[in-house]
């Protein structure tokens, strides 16, 4: 798996696009990227495009409305037959994402798919 690969494995609830789209309302087109390990890692960081560097490894899940979803490869193989579905909950986002500081934060959760 590498960048260029899209899967349509995302997808989003309502208030996770409204967040999102009061993100891209004041900051412009932006992605997002999970990349796993603890602490910011853990949660969906939404980013300015242009302000990182997505990796050969990470693997493009899908789009939330036009927005770009990145995983990391190892996070990949982990969830692989999951979809993630980003919502809200309320609290702060990670140090570098753009939904810090707004008392609400995007979360993956994951529904397991059948395995053929």
């Amino acid at each position: 798996m590498s960048a260029h690969t899209s899967l349509n494995k995302v997808s989003a609830t309502h208030a996770a696009r409204e967040l999102l789209a009061e993100i891209i309302a004041e900051h412009g087109p932006v992605l997002f990227h999970q990349s796993g390990g603890c602490c910011d890692g853990s949660s969906p960081m939404c980013y300015a495009r242009g302000e990182f560097l997505i990796g050969d490894h990470d693997v493009l899940l899908g789009e939330i409305d036009g927005t770009p979803f990145y995983i990391g490869a190892a996070n990949y193989e982990v969830w692989k037959n999951s979809d993630l579905i980003i919502d809200v909950v309320p609290g702060r986002g990670g140090m570098f994402s753009l939904d810090n500081g707004r008392e609400k934060r995007f979360l993956t959760r994951s529904t397991v798919c059948a395995v053929s």
